[in-house]
């Protein structure tokens, strides 16, 4: 099977890619359970690009229900070395208007009871995120939604919350008072798992409302956030499009991330972990 170039994990509102030829549907195994769906890997614009479900099909999982690590191993498994996380997201500025785009460059996880990192049971490593984004990908990916016709801010603080309820009105002015610029569910732990497996990864966060703390605006609810994504999805659909196209296959730090992040000694790693973890970490264990 080609290697996809691209691996594209949809949420809300983007649960399948228009354009997609020669399509196939993969199950993959994975270590840590079930991916959210099978991974639909199919020519676009000449190139092989891998597409999965964030919440399932039909839309069956909540935010904290998504198994994010078979989710992201999935992706690694498959060959996939940049993905982009396409999702929708609350606006805690006023600048970042319902119908845009914002491309962030830093993560506030504010989650609770969600399983963080492919590491444990035995191995140990510490993986750098003071930069949880791929600098390059995110202007890859603003470009190309600009040339969508899509406006697109680069930069801002995304914060993470539990859900699946939104937040209360003094959440959110908590949040905008930390200086957070947009609100979602899923970007954590998809980030730092996919910085464990020396992905690049960028968010595509499509902002559909002022979430509660606008007093003009209609406050957050389901209806307002499908109204904003519907039309919002050919821009994501045509983004994906020009990112395939000029999407350049070059080497990154992102692709390195594990290098000097283990600490356990190799000699004490156990044997079952080390195998659970090989398409990982098999590159630094080497004697």
């Amino acid at each position: 099977m080609e290697t996809p170039v691209l691996g594209v994990i949809g949420g809300s509102g983007l649960y399948q890619m228009s354009g997609l030829q020669d399509t196939e549907s993969v199950n993959v195994d994975t270590p840590f359970g079930k991916p959210s769906a099978p991974v639909v890997i199919g020519t676009l614009s000449g190139k092989r690009v891998a597409f999965l479900a964030r919440h399932g099909i039909g839309h069956h999982l909540t935010p904290s229900e998504v198994n994010y690590r078979a989710n992201i191993y999935a992706m690694k498994k498959l060959g996939v070395r940049k993905v982009v996380s396409i999702s929708a997201c609350g606006s805690l500025r006023e600048d970042y208007a319902p119908g845009q785009i914002v491309v962030p460059d830093q993560i506030f996880d504010f989650t609770r009871g969600r399983p963080r990192s492919f590491f444990g049971e035995g191995m140990v490593a510490h993986v750098g995120v003071a930069d949880p984004l791929c600098t390059e990908l995110s202007r890859q990916v603003q470009t190309a939604v600009q040339s969508a016709g899509g406006t697109a801010h680069m930069g801002g603080a995304l914060i993470t919350i539990e859900g699946p309820r939104f937040s209360t009105k003094a959440e959110s002015n908590a949040y905008r008072q930390w200086g957070m610029s947009i609100i979602g569910m899923t970007a954590s732990p998809e980030v730092f798992l996919a910085r464990e497996a020396e992905l690049c990864f960028a968010i595509m966060a499509h902002v559909t409302d002022y979430d509660v703390w606008h007093v003009t605006e209609e406050p957050v609810s389901v209806e307002v956030v499908i109204r904003t994504l519907m039309h919002n999805t050919e821009i994501a659909q045509q983004a994906i499009l020009s990112l395939v196209n000029t999407l350049p296959d070059e080497d990154c730090a992102c692709q390195h991330a594990l290098r000097n992040a283990i600490i356990t000694a190799r000699d004490r790693i156990p044997a079952e972990t080390r195998q659970k973890l090989a398409l990982l970490v098999g590159n630094y264990l080497e004697p």
